[in-house]
């Protein structure tokens, strides 16, 4: 039997362009590993992130909206999904890596806090070292997982997790697929789930918006993907002039109507207080931690594995922990 690796490989020279990166140019891993006959290096880095513990609990930590009252509202797992499949659009139709850039995608978040980008602002102001979630999820990658061994992912792969916010000049085109469907995934799912929340009505959407990209939100990313499609030559991805004025538009609508809403954030003065207590506790106590933490306690203090320990917390989970160590428990004398 043929190998499916290296006929993939083979495969993989006809369908990736000059600005796409193949598997097997990959500069490969920290820790060399004898190559899967199956899978090329990029489709095991999927396979190691969709099945790591980090990637599970995505489904229980907050997208925007604190504890939110429904079925339907994205959570960090929703996005990540959404973001992993508009990158493998734009990818396949600029003859890009897909592997690598699904792979970019699934892990561009592991490393995000509970509560969202609220837990990220107190975590930052709490912990001394300042705290990035895009650091976090190259640290969960390299260093937390699989009981602190690591997934020891491709360096493209790692590196695209690393500048998926901000972007580096040596970034691939893969990275910069997964940066810019990042931002196209989140302005349109969170204001779809302003509108079904209530913070926004479909007729407060600036006339801009609903004109250059439509009514709806499948309308809105169709519109803006084929625009970047299209325009996009010569390795440099891009939108037209008009489309990136709408889109810079949209992005400054978001956070001045809904990520700063007061309905939509009511709730997140109270995320700094859990968190705090939380990192001062495990912080004086770092026997509570689980024995893996402990170990990255003994190797670089217990403040970093106090931030490790509760950046990776579920909304619920950091909600359960603060109840059972700082809320008392009803009692009855027998």
């Amino acid at each position: 039997m043929d190998c499916p690796r290296t006929e993939r490989e083979a495969l993989e020279r006809l369908l990736i362009g000059p600005y796409g990166v193949l598997a097997a140019s990959s500069a490969g891993r920290a820790e060399p590993e004898e190559e899967c006959r199956i899978r090329t290096c990029f489709q095991r880095d999927i396979d190691r992130i969709t099945h790591s513990k980090s990637f599970r609990r995505l489904k229980h930590k907050t997208q925007v909206f604190l504890q939110p009252e429904g079925d339907h509202y994205r959570t960090r797992l929703t996005h990540t999904l959404e973001v992993s499949r508009l990158s493998r659009t734009v990818a396949r139709a600029l003859r890009l890596n897909e592997d690598l850039a699904e792979a970019i995608a699934l892990g561009h978040d592991l490393g995000h806090t509970p509560f969202g980008h609220a837990g990220e602002r107190a975590l930052n102001r709490i912990y001394p070292g300042g705290f990035k979630h895009y650091e976090q999820s190259l640290r969960v990658v390299d260093v937390l997982e699989r009981d602190g061994r690591g997934l020891n992912l491709c360096y493209e792969t790692r590196m695209g997790i690393l500048h998926h916010t901000h972007g580096a000049p040596d970034d691939t085109r893969e990275a910069v697929t997964v940066r810019l469907c990042d931002r196209i995934a989140y302005i349109n799912h969170d204001l779809d789930d302003s509108i079904r929340a209530g913070i926004l009505t479909e007729e407060e959407v600036p006339a801009l918006i609903r004109t250059n990209c439509g009514e709806r939100n499948s309308e809105r990313i169709n519109s803006i993907l084929t625009d970047l499609i299209e325009n996009s030559v010569d390795g440099e991805l891009r939108m037209s002039e008009k489309m990136q004025e709408t889109f810079d538009f949209f992005h400054a609508f978001m956070y001045s109507d809904v990520y700063t809403n007061p309905r939509a954030k009511r709730e997140e003065g109270k995320v700094e207080g859990i968190l705090r207590s939380l990192y001062d506790y495990y912080s004086a106590h770092p026997d509570m931690l689980p024995e893996e933490l402990q170990a990255v306690a003994e190797r670089e203090g217990v403040r970093r594995a106090a931030c490790d320990y509760i950046s990776g917390m579920t909304d619920s989970y950091a909600m359960e922990k603060y109840g059972e160590l700082f809320i008392p428990f009803a009692w009855t004398v027998k």
